[in-house]
């Protein structure tokens, strides 16, 4: 073989379907404490795995509270301080915010937070849209290692000592035909 590197990805699943759905209740109940009217409150889901989180938080926020909020979805892939190291043909998603969200508190909804970064790049598109009264940060996982200064407000799972090359991903059935969060290795 010339100089070919194999390699392997090892997955150790740490949350499957009844778990993330414990997660998902746990991250509402936590919003509600803060927010118990939901007066205001909007969800944006960021492009690709905060679009199904915000969905079904959303829905359980309803079952909660009768109360159905906004919800939209947010690219941020042109506004990513990394996108022409990925590569040089983007693939754009789609922007769908179909209200105002001036005045609002937007809660951002994304699936993993890392380093601070895709939450930065969707401030700064949100802002782009309009001037909300605030903005928080709603993730279903928090794996530490930030390089921003970007804290969650909601949480629902938080994995420490995590190697920089282990990943954590997670599947949405909506997206990948199953739900789980799992521990990746690259070997």
């Amino acid at each position: 073989m010339d100089n070919q590197i194999l390699t392997q990805k090892i997955k150790k699943v740490i949350a499957g379907p009844k778990r993330i759905k414990k997660l998902i209740e746990k991250v509402a109940e936590q919003i509600l404490k803060k927010h118990p009217i939901l007066d205001k409150v909007s969800l944006i889901g960021i492009q690709t795995g905060g679009a199904p989180f915000a969905n079904r938080l959303r829905e359980i926020l309803f079952q909660k509270t009768g109360v159905e909020i906004p919800i939209g979805y947010l690219d941020i892939t042109l506004y990513r301080d990394d996108w022409t190291r990925i590569t040089n043909y983007p693939k754009v998603k789609k922007t769908e915010i179909p209200f105002s969200i001036e005045d609002l508190n937007i809660i951002l909804v994304d699936d993993v937070i890392y380093t601070g970064r895709t939450v930065r790049a969707a401030m700064d598109a949100l802002i782009d849209i309009g001037r909300p009264k605030k903005i928080e940060l709603a993730v279903l996982v928090d794996r530490g290692g930030r390089e921003f200064p970007i804290e969650p407000n909601y949480v629902g799972l938080r994995i420490k000592n995590i190697n920089f090359n282990e990943y954590v991903s997670v599947y949405f059935k909506e997206l990948h035909q199953k739900d789980q969060i799992c521990l990746e290795v690259y070997q």
